[in-house]
């Protein structure tokens, strides 16, 4: 994935849904490939957008929630 982005610096379940959310109202013709759930709790939502992905991960792991994707999403959100 080209680009990454932190949203917050622990993992947040509320958070994680509504950044979820603001993708899915932003960002048009995107589609819902998958939710992973990890054993120590962490999830992942996987989207699809003209054939480029984009990762949601709220991990414990890490200790973060972050954004990875394929396109730049500042285009959806500069408007």
């Amino acid at each position: 994935m080209k680009y990454s982005y932190n949203i917050c610096d622990s993992p947040d379940y509320e958070i994680f849904k509504k950044q979820c959310l603001a993708l899915e109202a932003h960002i048009p013709n995107i589609t819902t490939v998958k939710r992973l759930t990890d054993v120590d709790g962490s999830e992942t939502q996987i989207y699809e957008k003209d054939g480029k992905r984009i990762a949601v991960k709220n991990s414990f792991y890490v200790g973060a929630l972050f954004i990875e994707s394929d396109i730049q999403l500042e285009q959806f959100f500069n408007n």
